[in-house]
């Protein structure tokens, strides 16, 4: 159930840049909003609290990125060892949502809009791209649907 007034956000984990978006405060409409340039584990994880904070962020979704086959390789376990990391400093609750394709669909959709600095929007639309994947999600599973 999403809450009404409070932001979810939604994460795209990369080795270079940590992709950021967020929801509106209804949970109806998922924004790409920033990247995080991956500096170290430590500072990437207080940037994303940060970013948290400033937006009353209840809920964290982190792309999880499952092979075509279903099975979890090397990235998704990099992601599952970053979110486990996270989690042990904060208390807003994580949840991983299956993310295949989500940065192909992003860099699609981008390029179609013709944006500039294209390199580093693909991971805040894939972030965007997750959080909205949950969103509607929910909103099929909610009593009011």
């Amino acid at each position: 159930m999403i809450e009404e007034n409070k932001r979810i956000m939604g994460v795209d984990y990369g080795d270079s840049r940590i992709g950021v978006a967020l929801s509106d405060p209804l949970g109806i409409m998922a924004t790409p909003l920033t990247i995080v340039s991956r500096i170290r584990e430590d500072k990437d994880i207080f940037a994303l609290l940060d970013i948290a904070a400033d937006n009353d962020v209840t809920r964290i979704i982190i792309g999880l990125p499952i092979s075509m086959d279903g099975s979890m390789g090397p990235q998704a376990e990099k992601v599952k060892a970053f979110a486990a990391e996270l989690a042990r400093n904060t208390d807003i609750p994580i949840e991983f949502k299956d993310e295949r394709l989500s940065t192909v669909v992003a860099k699609d959709l981008v390029q179609k809009a013709r944006k500039t600095d294209r390199k580093t929007r693909y991971d805040a639309a894939a972030a965007a791209l997750i959080l909205q994947s949950y969103l509607d999600d929910n909103a099929a599973n909610s009593p009011s649907a």
